[in-house]
Parts: structure tokens; C-alpha cells; sequence
């Protein structure tokens, strides 16, 4: 039996802020039973406080810090960096994690531009990141996802117009990366080895997790189907329809 577990959020636990039926019993009796358990999310706009809320409202009771964002890995990544002012374009949770980082937040002369997901993303916002990108300022990015439900954009498309101004690509902090699993696995005080990654989506959770060495989970509850599998060049450990069904933990 593996002792810990990495999970995803959206389309394995909540479909938006709705329940995945079982989900619920899922989580609870994992944490009934002292399973080292930690939500890992590329999405970078809600704190830990927010994403424990969440599951509340949907009947799940989880502690705070069973929670793990793009913006605490992009945050624990750039500490490890030199240089310690960013311009951001993002909401208040990432930079909240930048600013416990110890960073400054300005427009003058950064030494990153950091950019996660807004919806207040303007010409400005853009202009600006270009031109440090192209003066030198290091380019990071919480995730690569370029779109959410309904064609709202994601981190991945704000990065897209940057890109091409400049050319340079950023450094994406979130899955499918193995960095933000490594990340994930030292909050978690675990090791890759008795440790299993459950996801909905084969192009990040799975392939983060294939390319950490975690044993994967794939659930059809989500973005990815059973015929996607067929596209990608590598196989999740295991196929389960939901949550509610997995037998392994």
C-alpha cells in the first residue's frame, strides 16, 4: 500500500465548486486513516485559506495545509533564485506568496517577471512584462495551461503575447513540470517512491507525475477520457472512473 497521495482538484474532487460524487468519502477516509495527503493545483489565484473553503462549501473538511498551489511553488522556486523584486501580473494569491517570500513587488527594474492568471490582463500589463523580459528580467510562469472551462483564458495564454515579443519562453513553475512535484513531495516530507499522483488530465497530472517517478492515477472524471490515452506516449499506472472507485490507498 502506498502511504501518500498527491491530488489534483478540479475534475477529480469538484467540478467547479460541485462535488464529484464519493469524492468526499474519499477524502475523509484517507485522512481517517493518516494518509500523508496534499492537493497539488495549477490554478494560482486562490490561497490556501480560499482553496480550504472551497471544499467546505462542498461538504469536504480538509486542513489548510493539505493544500499546494502554482503560486506557492513559484514563490518556493524564486527563493531559491537570486534576486528579490518581481513584477507580477497576477490576483492577490500569488502575490501574497511572494510577498511571504520575501519579495518586492514593483515595476521598476525587477529582477523576474512573474506572471499566474488575472482578469484584469490589459495592454499595459503586457507591454510592460515584454520590455523587462527583453531588458533581462528573468520570465516565470506559475503553469502552462492556456485555458479553463468555457475558453477563459489561463496562465499559458497571458505568456503567449510576452513570448512573442521577445522570444524567450518562461520557466512554467506548475504540472506538468517535476519540479513542482519535487515541491510538493518535500512539503509533504515524502519521497517519489511511496508516493502516488491522482489526476484527471494525462498532459499534466499523469506526465508530472511519470516524469517525477510516481506511480499515476488517472480518473475519467475530468478533461481526460479513455481514448486520450492513445495520444500520448506514455500510460498511467492505473484507470479508475472516479475517485469513489480507487482500491489502491
Amino acid at each position: 500500500m502506498k502511504k501518500n497521495v498527491i491530488c489534483d482538484i478540479d475534475g477529480v474532487i469538484l467540478h467547479n465548486n460541485d462535488l464529484i460524487p464519493g469524492a468526499d468519502h474519499f477524502v475523509h477516509r484517507l485522512l481517517e486513516q493518516g494518509t500523508k495527503l496534499l492537493f497539488l493545483t495549477n490554478y494560482p489565484a486562490q490561497t490556501q485559506k480560499d482553496l480550504q473553503n472551497r471544499f467546505l462549501a462542498a461538504g469536504v473538511s480538509v486542513p489548510e495545509e493539505c493544500f499546494y498551489t502554482s503560486a506557492m511553488g513559484t514563490a518556493d522556486f524564486l527563493k531559491r533564485q537570486e534576486g528579490k523584486k518581481a513584477y507580477v501580473i497576477g490576483e492577490g494569491a500569488l502575490t501574497h506568496e511572494l510577498y511571504k517570500a520575501g519579495f518586492t513587488i514593483t515595476d521598476i527594474d525587477p529582477d523576474f517577471v512573474v506572471v499566474g492568471e488575472t482578469r484584469n490582463y490589459n495592454w499595459s500589463m503586457m507591454q510592460l512584462g515584454a520590455k523587462f523580459v527583453s531588458q533581462g528580467a528573468r520570465f516565470i510562469a506559475t503553469n502552462p495551461d492556456t485555458h479553463g472551462p468555457l475558453m477563459y483564458p489561463a496562465c499559458g495564454a497571458l505568456c503567449a503575447p510576452i513570448e512573442r515579443m521577445t522570444g524567450k519562453k518562461p520557466f512554467y513553475v506548475g504540472k506538468p513540470s517535476a519540479w513542482i512535484i519535487r515541491a510538493a513531495l518535500n512539503r509533504m516530507e515524502a519521497h517519489s517512491d511511496d508516493t502516488m499522483i491522482i489526476g484527471d488530465n494525462l498532459r499534466t497530472d499523469i506526465l508530472a507525475g511519470f516524469q517525477a517517478g510516481l506511480e499515476t492515477v488517472l480518473v475519467l472524471s475530468g478533461v481526460s477520457k479513455v481514448e486520450d490515452i492513445d495520444l500520448v506516449p506514455f500510460r498511467p499506472n492505473h484507470i479508475f472512473d472516479s475517485v469513489q472507485d480507487i482500491t489502491l490507498v
